[in-house]
């Protein structure tokens, strides 16, 4: 099972896509979990991750999370239009793209 970390300020609107995302992989026979969680949580989750994604409202912390899981994750920053449209398809599309499957 792959596993894919959402991040944004509150993880509330990361939800609504992650459920989203879930239902995607549900329909293509996909083995990944996918979460979702705030930027306050990112210490105590991280590990747990494969990839991760970053919401555009968090962009800004990119660098400081690439520098915290170091090479061992890659990270992400999902596309405005996509995280606006609540795109399940086309963000986990670019999750998979990070895990190496897309």
């Amino acid at each position: 099972m792959r596993r894919l970390m959402l991040m944004c300020n509150a993880g509330m609107s990361t939800s609504v896509l992650v459920r989203k995302m879930q239902k995607v992989a549900a329909e293509k026979g996909l083995d990944i979990e996918i979460w979702a969680i705030s930027e306050t949580d990112f210490e105590k989750n991280w590990r747990n991750a494969e990839a991760i994604l970053l919401g555009p409202q968090v962009s800004y912390m990119q660098s400081k999370v690439s520098e915290s899981v170091g090479q061992a994750i890659p990270v992400g920053v999902i596309a405005i239009v996509d995280y606006g449209r609540m795109d399940g398809e086309k963000v986990l599309a670019q999750g998979l793209a990070l895990l190496g499957e897309g």
